[in-house]
């Protein structure tokens, strides 16, 4: 049996995935559109939703009614756009990462590729120290242990270890897990918002007032921020699908997983406030469960939690080892995946055991996380609605010849029309940005006030990258420059304009 039979068979029987970033063959695309909808499901299995939904109420000031608005137009904003550009990924057959090369230029895909791994190591970092927090929660309820320094560097290293191995298995593992942690934490996530019914102030709860109508708006941007997070890694989810998989069908599935999960957990973080209004004060983001619900309640349910937030990390894991392969790191995907996890549990203790404040740092985190991933949505898209209409929409062989043979390759490497709508995108995005850290010189304007820097980023980059120049894509014939070629022979391997 050959390298390639090999490779096929490991796929497809095997539960350790062996295939790294190399486009997947249509031969072993099995996926199934239905498989994305416990995928995304399993992504949002976080208690962080339920923080984010608190601090809509505390930072925010918004009332019931507009909690739930903001989440659910959050929702289908953000895991709209992952559905959307997910489509990519059956085209294509390759991770997101992968597919960018085409849209910026072997090399310049550089860029925003490290920005977008830089970026995914805060998001792991803060899932990690989410669930070893819910682990501390759990042994302090249950056995009445107390967090201390060595238990949390224990508890912390034993959940990036976790990630880590369930991360390497692979897609097959992941979808596994995916199903059946979707069930055990849909069942008890039922039970909380029963308990919560029953037993929570609800005057309080609908009488409070109504906030502003900007701080609808920066709210609905923070809570598209983790959706917006996986957007270039949508891809990785979709490659295995045939090509004949239903677009609208691959936006549905992804949407209405996400959405089932994150519009009743923003909720009911938000009805949680209201008993809780010391939140913004807390230490950690899941303390205050043990104080609202009672133990035979909240242990299970954090239990779950936590089973759902390795899964989460694990998701971003396995998409990061391709962006760490892409980048150009020489080992195979579960190796790379190591790295991340090493990052993972310094920042995770630096954050644990040095920061003064989890809530106000992740929403930081989260405003910072919308705009640098905002540059490459529009740029990329742009590059997809164009490829749409290509007898050729990516070619697998180019993808992976990172030199001037590649019909990628562009100039020097470089796609300057893509590169130029990211960097001014980026630019200006930071610009409209206001958080603890810094403010930029265009954050008291309308977008900046309204905090709409992620949505303008992606426009600006949309915008240029649709004016300039459709960019030409270069067969290796022409790369080469061959001897002899007529004027009509060179303009034929060119595609594109």
């Amino acid at each position: 049996m050959d390298n390639a039979s090999k490779l096929s068979a490991a796929e497809s029987g095997g539960a350790i995935e062996t295939r790294g970033i190399e486009p997947v063959p249509d031969h072993e695309r099995h996926g199934r559109v239905r498989e994305l909808f416990p995928t995304w499901v399993a992504a949002n299995i976080s208690v962080l939703l339920l923080t984010m939904g608190a601090a809509l109420v505390v930072f925010n000031k918004l009332n019931f009614w507009q909690v739930l608005i903001v989440a659910a137009c959050a929702a289908l904003a953000s895991f709209g756009m992952v559905g959307v550009l997910s489509v990519s990924g059956k085209w294509g057959g390759a991770p997101g990462a992968m597919l960018s090369r085409a849209t910026f230029g072997v090399r310049g895909n550089l860029f925003p590729g490290s920005i977008l791994w830089v970026a995914r190591f805060g998001w792991e970092t803060i899932n990690a120290v989410t669930g070893a927090y819910a682990v501390l929660t759990v042994l302090d309820l249950v056995f009445g242990i107390k967090s201390n320094t060595p238990l949390i560097v224990v508890t912390l290293f034993a959940f990036v270890a976790c990630t880590f191995l369930v991360s390497g298995m692979g897609r097959k593992a992941l979808n596994v897990c995916n199903k059946w942690s979707t069930y055990l934490f849909g069942i008890f996530s039922v039970l909380v918002l029963v308990y919560l019914i029953a037993n929570i102030k609800w005057n309080d709860v609908f009488s409070k007032p109504a906030g502003t109508t900007a701080m609808m708006i920066a709210g609905i941007g923070t809570i598209a921020a983790g959706g917006i997070s996986w957007v270039p890694t949508g891809p990785d989810f979709a490659r295995y699908l045939p090509h004949a998989a239903s677009g609208k069908k691959i936006v549905g599935a992804t949407v209405s997983g996400a959405g089932l999960v994150m519009v009743p957990m923003v909720l009911m973080g938000g009805v949680m406030a209201v008993a809780t209004p010391d939140l913004a004060e807390a230490p950690d983001p899941v303390s205050f469960l043990g104080d609202i619900l009672p133990t035979w309640l909240a242990v299970p349910y954090l239990i779950t939690a936590i089973v759902g937030m390795l899964l989460i990390n694990s998701l971003s894991m396995y998409s990061a080892g391709f962006t760490a392969q892409t980048m150009g790191v020489k080992l195979p995907r579960a190796m790379a995946v190591s790295i991340n996890a090493v990052i993972s549990l310094v920042g995770g203790l630096l954050l644990m055991l040095v920061a003064k404040s989890f809530l106000s740092s992740f929403i930081t985190f989260l405003i910072l996380l919308a705009v640098s991933f905002s540059a490459w949505i529009g740029v990329y898209a742009v590059d997809m609605a164009r490829r749409k209409s290509r007898a050729v929409r990516y070619d697998a062989e180019a993808l992976m010849d990172t030199g001037r043979t590649s019909r990628y390759w562009y100039v020097g490497g470089f796609c300057w029309q893509a590169m130029t709508a990211w960097t001014v995108a980026l630019a200006a995005g930071i610009c409209f940005t206001q958080c603890d850290w810094f403010t930029g010189p265009l954050a008291s304007t309308f977008v900046g006030k309204y905090g709409l820097g992620w949505a303008a980023t992606i426009a600006i980059s949309a915008l240029i990258m649709a004016v300039l120049p459709t960019p030409r894509e270069v067969a290796p014939a022409a790369a080469t420059g061959a001897a002899g070629a007529t004027a009509d022979e060179k303009e034929q391997v060119k595609v594109g304009a």
